[in-house]
């Protein structure tokens, strides 16, 4: 059977948040159609190498 949840103090709460940290994005140097020379995240690289986007 399900039981009513417990609350969390917000202490608790405040505490667990803020162990959460960001990872930096990976940047790729690529060369642009144009002969650009760009840094732009690793996961972009092959569509703007083909020119799908611009940088």
């Amino acid at each position: 059977m399900a039981l009513p949840k417990t609350r969390t103090s917000r202490v608790n709460t405040h505490a667990r948040r803020s162990q959460w940290k960001a990872t930096a994005v990976d940047l790729a140097t690529v060369t642009t159609p144009e002969g650009k020379t760009v840094r732009i995240p690793q996961r972009l690289a092959q569509a703007v190498r083909k020119g799908y986007i611009s940088a």
